[in-house]
């Protein structure tokens, strides 16, 4: 036996990996990007059950089958421990380790954001867009992140390969974590498991007395979660129907605004009770973000929400409607089409497409801002995401598309309205811009070509067409002339914002003018402190006036958030941008001040902030989009003085299915500052 065999705390604190973070490694599917199949509330207690064993490694705790004992209350300095064993310390009564498993589960989701985040500090694992996480390249090919560490730069799935079929001596910290891997019941999906090979999981996880103790717990407790009973749930608040159709922000379309005025009556989990709809459960707080981000994954599901659009267009799924390792396959591979170095490697296409479409307007001329800046953005987003114009029939796709999503996600329409003649004339304008695609993208033509979205598309359909078969092509294909409709109207906002704050508009048109000063700009010039009124201007019409204010989920596993229970079934309405509009996140938030961006605020980092998404459905192009709308934004005010027609006291938008600026927001062109080289 090993059980009296301990490190001690100095030799523990050199260990560069605490035990939730080799629990993590050990559970981690790159191939889903994120932990194997274990459910939230085991993984919580297994979370729980490392730390508690890390602690014992390093002296503070000791424990036996039946209670656990404090040794040392003083910090370990680790974020992911020391709340665990601060709250252990204010303890007056033993306790069981079953009771501390059961007790603080409910913290376990800090304890892995903490490890996560070191992993990924210490170059153990990266960070993919959505919160995937793969292991780092220097850890694939068995290079040592941090030489001084051995442990750093060893797997821990090699550690148990040998522990498991090479009969070798394992030290305590093996033993507790081949308990804690056993106890989630995830062994058979990491490797080949005979009768022999269970046998020897079992004696290990039985060689260290601690490891046994914590490992029984944890297992009781993923048998028997009493703390998920319903019974110590709290009732979900219902809205009245009196606040809701007297709430002014959603009568007038907004929606982030309207969603925290009720999540400030009702709280951050409320119901939506809707004539003729199911009811609705709303999340719109700090903490209901970051529950949707980080375990999101777990609990819930998009293919309810969006196969109404699949429908439409005749596909058996998409990204949009696909969790798991699918949508993270499918997010790998159009990850580098949609990358902000693919767009910054095109800058003078950019400039060249965008400088042309403003040579087609008329200086004097008064227009609504989605007839303005769409087909803007389209000019450019057409030709560099798909490698064709579109401008001939973008204005019917968009048309369509809006249709199908006020159909088929919002379904403010009943079905029928999409086969009307117009929609059927404008699902065909679709068909023909996707074929215009597809007969554009055979391997000939694209030869010294860019990669585009739609060579990314084809080339997973090639490299694998039972994942993404030709039968599903016309959706993904289709969804990309949407990058139009969201980046023009969001420019729409943010140039609204600029013209109501006249001393912003000046400081964005001089950093406009410095960038073009001596031509055009290259990518090192567009570097942040470059452009940073104007990067901060945008960030602050993101918080105002989100494209997407909002998304939709279905409850696939019973789960608890801040003490309500959401059960199997239920449709949640994901209100990521209500707290936009919060004091506790944004002081003020009425007032557009950028300079909540800057040191020493930056109140973006607070948790609240969330224009493109939460979770594994967030934007993926969000980099792509964030640096394009830039370039326009300075772009107009370097090549025009632009006015407001109509002054509003409140900004007008359409609400769904996106927010939008309502067309009755006119931009006049009201001088030529700089020639349009085309």
């Amino acid at each position: 036996m090993i059980s009296d065999s301990r490190s001690s705390p100095t030799d523990a604190a050199a260990s560069s990996l605490s035990l939730p973070e080799e629990l993590l490694l050990a559970l981690l599917d790159e191939e889903s990007g994120f932990f194997r199949q274990v459910p939230g509330w085991n993984l919580n207690c297994a979370m729980v059950g490392a730390v508690l064993g890390e602690l014992s490694l390093r002296g503070r705790i000791d424990t036996d089958l039946k209670s656990l004992i404090l040794f040392d209350s003083t910090d370990t300095g680790r974020p992911s421990l020391d709340p665990i064993l601060r709250e252990i310390a204010t303890e007056t009564e033993q306790h069981s380790v079953g009771y501390w498993v059961e007790r603080l589960a409910p913290q376990a989701e800090s304890v892995i954001s903490h490890a996560l985040d070191r992993l990924v500090r210490r170059q153990v694992l990266d960070r993919h867009p959505g919160d995937f996480y793969t292991f780092t390249k220097r850890q694939r090919s068995g290079d040592t992140p941090l030489e001084e560490d051995h442990l750093a730069g060893e797997f821990v799935k090699a550690r148990l390969t040998r522990i498991i079929f090479a009969d070798e001596i394992p030290e305590p910290r093996d033993a507790i974590i081949t308990g804690l891997v056993n106890a989630c019941n995830v062994f058979h999906h990491m490797f080949q498991i005979d009768e022999e090979a269970e046998e020897r999981i079992r004696f290990v996880s039985q060689m260290d007395l601690i490891g046994r103790a914590i490992a029984a717990a944890v297992t009781e407790s993923i048998v028997a979660p009493t703390l998920r009973r319903p019974s110590l749930t709290k009732p979900i608040p219902a809205v009245s129907l009196r606040d809701l159709v007297f709430n002014r922000e959603l009568r007038e379309g907004r929606l982030p605004a309207g969603f925290a005025s009720l999540a400030e009556k009702y709280g951050p989990v409320f119901e939506l009770r809707l004539p003729f709809r199911q009811n609705m459960i709303v999340l719109a707080g700090l903490k209901t973000n970051q529950w949707a981000h980080r375990m999101g994954r777990v609990f819930l599901r998009s293919k309810e929400y969006f196969e109404g659009v699949d429908k439409a267009y005749g596909v058996s799924r998409s990204m949009h409607s696909t969790d798991g390792a699918d949508h993270f396959r499918f997010r790998k591979s159009l990850q580098p089409a949609y990358s902000r170095r693919t767009l910054t490697r095109r800058l003078d296409e950019v400039f060249d497409l965008a400088r042309t479409h403003m040579a087609s307007w008329d200086v004097g001329t008064t227009m609504p801002a989605q007839v303005m800046l769409r087909p803007l953005l389209n000019a450019q987003s057409s030709p560099l995401l798909a490698s064709i114009d579109t401008q001939d029939e973008i204005a019917d796709a968009l048309e369509y598309k809006v249709r199908v999503l006020n159909v088929g996600i919002v379904k403010t329409m009943p079905s029928f309205m999409l086969n009307t003649l117009p929609m059927r004339r404008r699902a065909k304008a679709t068909q023909r811009i996707i074929d215009r695609m597809q007969n554009t993208h055979t391997a000939t033509q694209r030869v010294g070509k860019h990669k585009d979205v739609v060579d990314a598309y084809l080339a997973l359909h090639a490299s694998d067409p039972q994942f993404l078969p030709e039968s599903d092509l016309s959706l993904p294909l289709g969804a990309i002339l949407m990058t139009a409709m969201y980046m023009g109207d969001q420019v729409g906002f943010a140039l609204y914002w600029l013209l109501r704050n006249p001393e912003l508009y000046e400081r964005v048109t001089a950093e406009a003018d410095a960038l073009w000063a001596e031509g055009d700009p290259g990518e090192d010039d567009l570097s942040p402190d470059r452009i940073d009124v104007t990067r901060r201007v945008l960030m602050e019409a993101l918080r105002m006036s989100p494209i997407v204010a909002m998304s939709m989920r279905t409850v696939m596993n019973t789960c608890v958030v801040e003490g309500y229970e959401l059960p199997v079934g239920a449709q949640l309405l994901i209100a990521q941008s209500a707290t936009h509009y919060s004091e506790e996140a944004f002081p003020d938030p009425w007032t557009f001040d950028i300079d909540r961006y800057a040191p020493p605020r930056n109140e973006h980092r607070g948790g609240g902030y969330a224009p493109f998404g939460l979770g594994t459905h967030s934007c993926l192009g969000r980099r792509w989009a964030y640096m394009h709308m830039a370039i326009n934004l300075l772009m107009l005010t370097h090549h025009f003085r632009i006015e407001l027609a109509r002054p509003f006291k409140r900004l007008p938008m359409d609400p769904l299915p996106s927010q939008s600026p309502s067309n009755r927001i006119k931009f006049r062109l009201a001088e030529q500052r700089h020639e349009l080289r085309v």
